[in-house]
């Protein structure tokens, strides 16, 4: 779906916030694309964030997901407004491996006040490319609360 933004800054403060994510820093996620509706972040594959059987653990699988969901969202929000996470139902279709992990957000309906968007998680470069995860997921826009928010 195409999608225009209410702020023409969207892909600079998309950028901006992430960066701000101590969270996405700690497991050495990046973002590659941000487009109106979409956002792409990638994730380098490493063995302290496996679980026992060595495949990526489920959790850190929901944190890109729920990020690469919740900036697609971003990306279509006023100047003036915070994104937030109201909730999210992840489904995980085959074990995360390969040499990176992508997660793709994409805006399923944008809203005044929720949002609802798709992101699918993808294991690139391992034996087989592979859809690992599809999330649904349901974000709040916080008009009026700057996204540099601290305490």
């Amino acid at each position: 779906m195409d999608f225009t933004p209410l702020n023409p800054d969207y892909a600079r403060r998309v950028r901006d916030s992430f960066a701000r994510q101590a969270a996405m820093r700690l497991i050495g996620a990046v973002i590659i694309e941000v487009e109106p509706g979409h956002v792409t972040i990638e994730l380098p594959v490493r063995d302290d964030l496996t679980q026992q059987h060595k495949f990526v653990h489920g959790g850190i699988v929901g944190m890109i997901a729920d990020s690469a969901g919740g900036y697609a969202a971003f990306t279509l929000m006023p100047a003036d407004a915070s994104v937030l996470t109201v909730e999210y139902k992840i489904n995980m279709l085959a074990p995360a491996t390969g040499k990176r992990l992508v997660a793709r957000g994409s805006v399923l309906k944008p809203g005044r006040t929720l949002s609802v968007v798709r992101a699918d998680v993808y294991g690139l470069g391992g034996a087989q490319d592979k859809l690992v995860a599809t999330m649904q997921q349901t974000l709040m826009v916080m008009h009026g609360m700057s996204d540099e928010r601290v305490g």
